[in-house]
């Protein structure tokens, strides 16, 4: 049989941090506001010139080839999870297939945002199961703070997101002990108009104009308690999902990484699950929501501050726009 693991990991964050204080020259808000609502106390912002999608995303690659002892020649495939491409097209896969010296090798692009890594854990999953390929690189990369208004109308949203980058090589194993167990993909687009992003897009003749920004309906929309009742709802479900799908519980689980959402809905998932601090893990507080990023930035911190070791179960589970949701069991 052959099987998917993850062998390598890494991230990248800019070097522009942006406190909550700083917000608070920008917006009618405050540190203690953010925090309440959030748990964010700083994140990250790019710089114009030097970070982008795709070069954070190379960056974070980078590392996770070399910890896993390969390099670019290595990688059979690349899967890219983004919602803000550097271009409307081409995606970013292949910006990313440029920057290094890969082989001219297939890159697909993701877009189910904060879902997005996980999904695409799930597709180089079965590419490695079925043989076609044998090393699959996985990059969550987003630069966000160029689509919010840092102003009172946008304050909602600006104050939540923030930019960085995440990878992971996944490859074949024949060892049954350490692999990805199994992924858990579900949507539900009738609620897709709850979190998104309206313009520019296709539907109207004209993709901007001085109407559609003078009303705002270029910047993300959020409908927060809508989005928090239904992201606690469905974060346990689909943990529970990947447990009981291979005949585990709650007391197997060695660590829980969710999507870096909100710190209130993550210690609400805890609460609900009963798990003990050391089960979870969350580092919201130093780098904001960082969309398809936020998972594979959490799991390579987790596994650099020992907390994910050898044999771990470890559940990675996400929320987010379209609504779509999902899972990755992984035993370490």
């Amino acid at each position: 049989m052959i099987y998917a693991r993850i062998a390598g990991l890494g991230f990248y964050v800019p070097e522009n941090v942006i406190t909550n204080h700083d917000l608070e020259q920008l917006m009618d808000t405050s540190d203690e506001w953010i925090v309440e609502r959030s748990g964010i106390r700083e994140r990250r912002f790019f710089t114009e010139g030097k970070d982008t999608v795709a070069s954070m995303g190379a960056r974070a690659s980078e590392l996770a080839l070399q910890q896993a002892n390969l390099t670019p020649e290595d990688i059979d495939f690349i899967v890219f999870s983004t919602l803000s491409p550097d271009y409307n097209f081409p995606g970013a896969g292949v910006l990313l297939q440029r920057m290094l010296p890969f082989k001219e090798i297939g890159a697909l692009d993701v877009r189910t945002q904060c879902s997005g890594f996980v999904y695409g854990l799930s597709i180089a999953d079965q590419y490695i199961k079925t043989g076609m390929y044998k090393n699959i690189l996985v990059v969550g990369s987003e630069v966000q703070s160029n689509i919010m208004e840092l102003s009172d109308r946008g304050r909602n949203f600006a104050v939540l997101f923030g930019d960085g980058a995440g990878a992971v090589v996944v490859q074949a194993t024949e060892d049954p002990t350490r692999r990805i167990l199994s992924t858990h993909l579900h949507a539900q687009g009738e609620h897709a108009e709850m979190l998104y992003l309206e313009h520019p897009g296709s539907r109207l003749k004209d993709r901007m104009s001085t109407t559609i920004v003078e009303e705002g309906k270029h910047l993300p929309h959020m409908e927060g308690q809508a989005v928090f009742k239904h992201a606690v709802r469905r974060f346990p479900e689909v943990i529970l999902e990947a447990l009981e799908a291979n005949n585990l519980t709650i007391e197997d689980l060695d660590m829980v990484i969710p999507h870096q959402a909100n710190l209130r809905i993550t210690n609400y998932v805890q609460q609900k699950l009963a798990l003990p601090d050391d089960k979870i893990y969350s580092n919201i507080q130093r780098y904001g929501n960082t969309t398809a990023a936020s998972i594979p930035i959490a799991l390579t911190e987790a596994w650099q501050n020992g907390k994910i070791n050898q044999g771990d179960l470890v559940c990675l589970a996400a929320f987010g726009s379209g609504f779509t949701w999902a899972s990755a069991l992984l035993r370490w």
